[in-house]
């Protein structure tokens, strides 16, 4: 098993010097209860830019993971600012505001800013463009029963209204290769397909599908590709550009760190024109993304906390996030893989998930197993069981430490040891 400390010292120095040189220039802008321990370890000290509750340990930060201190206080300036000037910002500067940031995300994301718009979130997203296609009676949509429910139950919508077809295609747990996946998507498609739903990373179990494969196939038979990326952005490095996908929708409370109400959604400027608006909207030619950015007044100071979060998620590096995620998760799934009763529902080969991962026990439903551990163990996590995925999904974050994640695995093992 991979050590901490090994573990640490596998990243690159190159790197690691100018991060732990703004960590501490991180530390010092904190209140200064938070910076008391002067710890070595640079990852000790990440988890430092949190105010990390005691009470028990959170191991479900893949729902709303909390933003670091430091851009926590910025986001509370910033609120405090706008609060002041009131409608005076809104009539002004919102949206020159707005736009920079927008820039600054397409930028970290690999887009061009005629491509993207700030959304509230990944549900918004991927149903202003399911609900935005010109739906034929007849048409075909395909997607997968691990995909996340608010957009099946849009397919659904859609499907009643209009009359399109939904395919919902099973998605095997621990796949032997891409192929066997992109096979999956390519042996449902027919002449009526329009769209295929796909996750880049499935929210239930962590796996990471291989999406450039899939948009190259559907592509290629003239079918075009929806992307769920609500669990991929600031998790691990990818760029959208390098995807060849449609559209993109993703949060960026999640794995970003910024505050709750900030999304994004991509589309190919090829393909605006075809999309009408969640709401009307009449400002903008049909080939302007902006057309779909219609929200109504919104808490705008989240558009610079996105700022914020990523001037904070820079000055860790993608590289190092991901390695350290991937640690993590590692870290806990290698102490239980073998032990029996106990079963992951991620794939067994590492490189199709990072931070994110399944466990399930035989003897206990997931509700059961999720209930015992915060009540018995104060383990935060949340119970899974649907489509084929019966567990509770453990997500880590930057502050989590080895210490949690042992617990973590004691209690498992107690449960199993003791529910023979």
């Amino acid at each position: 098993m991979l050590s901490k400390r090994n573990f640490i010292k596998s990243l690159f120095i190159s790197a690691a010097l100018p991060l732990k040189l703004k960590a501490d220039r991180l530390m010092n802008e904190l209140p200064p209860q938070l910076t008391a321990p002067q710890y070595d370890d640079f990852w000790d000290k990440m988890r430092a830019q949190y105010l990390v509750k005691t009470e028990f340990i959170n191991l479900e930060n893949g729902y709303y993971s909390m933003m670091a201190q430091p851009v926590l206080e910025a986001y509370l300036k910033d609120l405090r600012y706008i609060n002041l000037e009131a409608s005076h910002y809104l009539r002004t500067v919102q949206f020159d505001e707005k736009n920079k940031t927008k820039n600054q995300l397409a930028d970290l994301l690999g887009c061009t800013h005629d491509e993207l718009i700030i959304t509230r979130n990944t549900t918004e997203s991927l149903d202003t463009i399911i609900s935005g296609i010109d739906w034929k009676a007849g048409d075909e949509a395909i997607m997968c029963s691990q995909d996340y429910g608010s957009m099946l139950d849009m397919f659904k919508q859609v499907s009643k209204r209009y009359g399109m077809v939904n395919k919902v295609l099973e998605m095997p747990l621990d796949p032997k290769s891409d192929e066997e996946i992109v096979s999956l998507y390519a042996k449902a498609i027919t002449p009526k397909t329009r769209l295929i739903m796909v996750c880049h990373v499935i929210n239930i179990t962590g796996h990471i599908l291989p999406v450039k494969k899939i948009c190259d196939m559907a592509h290629a038979k003239g079918v075009e590709v929806l992307v769920d990326g609500a669990h991929a952005v600031a998790h691990f490095d990818y760029k959208i550009s390098d995807l060849n996908c449609d559209y993109y929708g993703s949060s960026l409370h999640k794995w970003l760190g910024a505050p709750l109400g900030a999304g994004i959604l991509y589309v190919n400027k090829n393909k605006i024109k075809n999309i009408w608006p969640l709401f009307g909207e009449a400002g903008y030619e049909d080939t302007d993304i902006r057309k779909l950015n219609h929200t109504g007044t919104i808490s705008v100071a989240s558009d610079l906390a996105i700022r914020h979060a990523i001037d904070f998620h820079n000055s860790i590096g993608i590289l190092e996030k991901e390695s350290h995620l991937r640690f993590l998760k590692t870290y806990w799934t290698d102490q239980i893989k073998n032990e029996p009763n106990i079963f992951l529902n991620t794939p067994s080969d590492p490189t199709r998930s990072c931070g994110i991962a399944n466990v399930g026990i035989n003897t206990i439903s997931p509700a059961e197993l999720s209930k015992t551990l915060m009540e018995e163990f104060k383990i935060w996590t949340v119970a899974i069981d649907s489509a084929n995925v019966h567990g509770v999904r453990i997500t880590p974050h930057l502050y989590t430490s080895t210490e949690d994640l042992d617990a973590l695995v004691k209690a498992l093992k107690t449960i199993v040891k003791r529910s023979k």
